[in-house]
């Protein structure tokens, strides 16, 4: 009899571990669980691809504008192409925003549908090791059956040999068991990890939206500005362009000079007991977006002048740094007019920064790599923006001997 009870325990335990373990979620949760799990899932899939769709569609529009945007940078500078090509970059930044809005939508979705599958997997799990505990409590409980036992109770070989094998599949149900639930966890782990970098590319994703609305704020202003320095004039619009002309002209043979005239002054400082040069130069705003390269040619104002720098994008006020260690030669406060610090450094090198909407340092003074020097601007009609800007950004130049170099050149 006891030997039966045995058999019945074993049977138990066996049928036991075989349905716990098919890590399936159907044997976990009740239909209605698992049918709204499953609908939910289906339904953000659903709205994840229709989103794939809308960015396509947007970024197709995007291509138009960028063409006819590019074509308007290279017609004859009038009031009129200023201002059309004015709307245009306003048109393309509201539908960079949108495709952004889409991108976060999108991300979130991403994250929601992550989120249910950890959800879920947990569930796997916990279950599981819930039906591993009972299984192995009751193995415990009945821990009078090593095989000395059971060849004793036994009668004949073919019993025992019967109760061995069920022993034998309780063991390997187990082994199975514990497998999968190592597999399910190692899922969650990697579910885990893609849930991070979702996030964090949603957090990049809301960064860039905020800086492309400040941009389209920006652009705004700047038509405003336009037309409020134009009075809707074309002849207005001209005499502006023949100042800016000659202001780039004036501030360009400026630069040249204080650059030979401060060279000249540090020529009789004791060179080793002055610090030019340090390893190289870093980026005197934190590393962004360059919205403007080095000679670009679909610089929105190079009708006026060549662009001898590149823009780097930074917000309004960003803490502006010395890309390296030297001398202030300039320090031009301009009122709302074009702003700007220069440096002069070591091998011949120097840095000028434009746009800038606050100076912190004065001519002469000996400043190292990395001090605050001031803080960027740009936004049209503030604070050292100038009369031609494209919005919130520091225009950075390296020279070398006087001459502007790309300066892409000689940052890390």
């Amino acid at each position: 009899m006891k030997y039966y009870n045995h058999l019945i325990i074993l049977t138990i335990i066996f049928g036991l571990v075989a349905c716990a373990f098919g890590v399936n979620a159907e044997y976990y949760y009740n239909n209605n669980e698992v049918e709204k799990l499953n609908n939910q899932v289906k339904d953000i899939n659903q709205e994840i691809y229709s989103k794939k769709n809308k960015i396509k569609d947007e970024q197709n529009i995007q291509k138009k504008f960028a063409s006819e945007l590019q074509k308007k940078q290279f017609e004859k500078a009038t009031l009129k192409n200023e201002l059309a090509l004015l709307d245009n970059r306003i048109k393309k930044t509201e539908l960079d925003i949108e495709d952004l809005k889409i991108d976060i939508n999108l991300t979130q979705l991403e994250i929601q549908k992550t989120e249910s599958s950890i959800e879920e997997k947990n569930k796997d799990i916990h279950k599981a090791e819930d039906n591993l505990k009972t299984v192995l409590r009751s193995l415990y409980k009945e821990g009078d059956n090593n095989l000395l036992e059971i060849l004793l109770l036994n009668e004949n070989l073919s019993d025992f040999l019967s109760q061995v094998k069920y022993l034998e599949d309780v063991n390997s149900g187990i082994r199975k068991a514990l497998q999968s639930l190592e597999i399910n966890k190692s899922d969650l782990q990697v579910e885990k990890e893609v849930l991070a970098v979702k996030t964090e590319k949603l957090e990049d994703f809301k960064d860039s939206l905020d800086e492309r609305l400040e941009t389209l704020e920006a652009e705004k202003k700047n038509k405003e500005f336009v037309l409020e320095q134009t009075q809707n004039e074309e002849s207005e619009y001209q005499k502006i362009i023949q100042i800016a002309k000659e202001e780039q002209k004036k501030a360009q043979q400026e630069i040249l000079n204080l650059e030979y005239n401060v060279r000249q002054k540090l020529s009789s400082i004791e060179q080793n007991k002055i610090k030019f040069n340090d390893n190289g130069f870093i980026w005197p705003v934190p590393q962004n977006k360059i919205t403007a390269y080095f000679h670009d040619s679909t610089y929105p104002y190079r009708h006026i002048f060549e662009h001898p720098a590149i823009d780097i994008r930074a917000k309004q006020s960003t803490i502006l740094r010395s890309a390296a260690s030297g001398y202030v030669a300039k320090a031009k406060n301009a009122g709302r007019g074009y702003s700007y610090i220069m440096i002069v450094h070591g091998d011949g090198l120097s840095t000028v920064y434009g746009h800038v909407s606050k100076i912190d340092v004065r001519e002469d003074q000996y400043v190292t790599q990395g001090q605050r020097i001031g803080l960027t601007g740009g936004m049209p009609g503030t604070s050292g923006a100038g009369g031609f800007t494209t919005g919130p950004h520091l225009h950075f130049e390296i020279r070398l001997n006087g001459i502007p170099v790309n300066p892409l050149g000689y940052l890390p």
